[in-house]
């Protein structure tokens, strides 16, 4: 990972961005919210095969990745779940440990990883998981990357904090790295954020938010 950690505010446990005054995930229950938007809205578990490719914009707390390792080991998948995310501000290894602490329903799956966020690995290979985090500016890196995922998970902070991880040309990148069928969620629905996937070629749909979120954003490439 970068050697230079993001600040951080906290609140209890939950991380708080001071760069970009927003927190990792949902003040009301983060873990929850990664199961709506990005596993059902990703149509998952059900769309789970060995080599199923996820990957990421925003690795943030990696409470993504350990909701769906969870979900892979709790309905018995066999093979490797692949799981790339981009990330400009990783964070360090006690951040990240203490992050996800908060979270007992995925206590196990934290502890197989937290050996590897204390190295500061940036891949990580276990029986059932092909990690890598991808660190730098997303708008450089993506262009660069030789995959294409079978889903993607949007999850920069909010499009009007950090707009540069939700412009039209990182859209249109997105859509370009995704296999045909795949899908991608976010729990912003912004217009401008679904216009931007709309004229990268993608089917569009506003789906009911999480919490106090009314609506959320899901994509799939035809």
């Amino acid at each position: 990972m970068a050697d230079q950690s993001p600040a951080l505010d906290w609140r209890d446990d939950i991380p708080v961005s001071t760069r970009f005054d927003d927190p990792y995930y949902s003040l009301e229950n983060g873990l929850e919210e990664t199961r709506h938007v990005f596993l059902s809205g990703n149509g998952l578990p059900e769309r789970f095969r060995d080599g199923f490719h996820i990957a990421e914009l925003g690795f943030g707390t990696g409470l993504n990745l350990l909701a769906a390792l969870d979900l892979w080991r709790r309905t018995g998948r066999q093979g490797h779940l692949k799981f790339t995310s981009f990330e400009a501000f990783p964070l360090d290894g006690p951040q990240m440990i203490r992050a996800q602490s908060a979270f007992p329903a995925v206590a196990d799956v934290a502890r197989d990883l937290a050996p590897h966020w204390q190295a500061r690995a940036t891949r990580i290979t276990l029986p059932d998981l092909d990690f890598t985090l991808v660190t730098g500016d997303a708008r450089e890196t993506l262009p660069l990357w030789d995959g294409n995922a079978d889903a993607w998970f949007l999850d920069g902070f909010a499009p009007a904090r950090n707009p540069e991880l939700w412009a039209p040309d990182l859209m249109a990148e997105v859509a370009r790295h995704m296999a045909p069928g795949a899908t991608a969620a976010s729990y912003t629905a912004a217009g401008h954020v679904r216009r931007a996937l709309s004229d990268a070629g993608l089917q569009v749909t506003r789906q009911p938010g999480y919490g106090r979120k009314r609506h959320m954003t899901t994509a799939k490439k035809p």
